[in-house]
């Protein structure tokens, strides 16, 4: 089409780019309680895509296409599992090391304004160590983010835990909105635009080609993997049904406020391009995110009203708080488990792993969890008693 001067490492970037997907909308719509399973998928797989991408992109970065042979692709998958562990051991370390500061030193404990002072902190330093090593910040921030609340939380008092909810809503409905101002403000970049007005045919084709090759791109691994799947569930209730798969395609076609970020970090010189193709490709992106946006996520309520009807009640202002907070993932019986009546499976044998691998995986994490890390790091059952330490409250209230 005579964009301009691409090359491949564009046309590369461009996939890691617009690997970036934007579920929001699906999750304000889907019902946790009525569609557990759904709502897992599409939150899981959301969470996780961002960081993927953007690490992604920086192994792209670093790729040599000029020379291309064997030893530069394994030398790509190295690199790219080499920011994806180790931004998941730091976000990992850091929240370990929170858990066992507030469990453990008197510094960090009886007191509201250090515990939520230490967890956020701890958090935000997990994200600045993560940039300074050049790895993914945001990756790191997750894992952190997930050790936290399955040790640090329950190691604080119950007033902190109520702040930290709340601080950390408050937050990220900020940072949300700011995210969104951020990318109406560069739909209105005037210089990016002045440069591929003078070809508006073609920068409308290469939006529609991009946006097109978005819902291919989707469609082209959500049927064939929800197949593979089906395969190797037994009972009907663990399929993922059509209609399931259609709510997933759909949710994964949304770009948000990362593609635009990747787009200008590669299109950009300080946020500024007089190249022609460059130009293209940053309006490109801001068109395809502001279409999908708005045209999908107005239509994803209605959509979704009409393959899943059960889960299209109204969704309240203030969201719900993740069940994970309350109910840690692949805690022991008497955590989690013993609240929703959840059976666990015990295996007794390599065929047990091999037929049922995510029960007897989760069998093993929870005998490692409650011998070696609980009692260590704290959580749920595992704190000591003490003035003022969260299990004083369970204590009188037992009493």
């Amino acid at each position: 089409m005579n964009i301009g001067a691409l090359d491949v490492g564009d046309f590369l970037a461009i996939g890691a780019i617009f690997s970036a997907t934007d579920s929001v909308c699906t999750l304000q719509v889907l019902n946790q309680d009525e569609t557990p399973f759904l709502y897992s998928l599409v939150f899981g797989e959301g969470v996780v895509n961002d960081a993927t991408s953007i690490v992604l992109f920086n192994a792209l970065q670093n790729l040599d296409l000029d020379h291309i042979d064997a030893g530069v692709v394994l030398k790509f998958l190295g690199n790219f599992f080499y920011l994806f562990l180790s931004s998941t051991f730091l976000g990992v370390f850091a929240g370990l090391l929170s858990a066992y500061i507030i469990k453990k030193l008197y510094i960090g404990r009886h007191s509201t304004d250090r515990e939520v002072a230490l967890m956020m902190l701890m958090a935000y330093l997990s994200y600045m160590l993560a940039e300074l090593l050049d790895l993914s910040g945001i990756l790191t921030v997750f894992f952190c983010g997930i050790v936290m609340s399955h040790y640090t939380w329950h190691n604080v008092t119950e007033s902190s835990r109520v702040t930290t909810k709340h601080a950390f809503a408050t937050l990220s409905f900020i940072a949300e909105t700011f995210l969104f101002l951020y990318v109406g403000m560069d739909a209105l970049d005037i210089e990016k635009w002045e440069f591929a007005s003078d070809s508006p045919g073609k920068s409308i084709g290469v939006s529609s080609i991009l946006l097109g090759l978005v819902l291919v791109g989707r469609a082209a691994f959500v049927f064939p993997l929800s197949f593979l799947s089906n395969l190797t569930k037994k009972a009907p209730y663990e399929k993922i049904t059509w209609r399931q798969q259609i709510v997933i395609w759909w949710a994964g076609l949304m770009r948000g406020a990362v593609s635009i970020a990747l787009a200008y970090n590669k299109f950009t010189r300080s946020g500024h391009t007089q190249l022609h193709g460059n130009a293209i490709m940053i309006t490109s992106t801001i068109t395809v995110v502001l279409f999908s946006t708005m045209v999908f996520g107005m239509m994803t309520k209605p959509l979704i009203r009409l393959l899943l009807p059960a889960s299209s009640n109204p969704v309240t202002s203030e969201p719900s708080s993740p069940k994970s907070l309350h109910s840690p993932l692949l805690t022991s019986l008497q955590g989690s488990d013993l609240e929703t009546g959840a059976h666990i499976v015990r295996p007794s044998s390599l065929r047990m792993l091999l037929t049922k691998p995510t029960h007897t995986v989760h069998y093993y994490w929870r005998k490692f969890d409650d011998a070696l890390m609980r009692p260590m790091f704290g959580g749920r059952g595992f704190v000591p008693f003490s003035p003022g330490s969260p299990t004083e409250q369970s204590v009188h209230g037992g009493q």
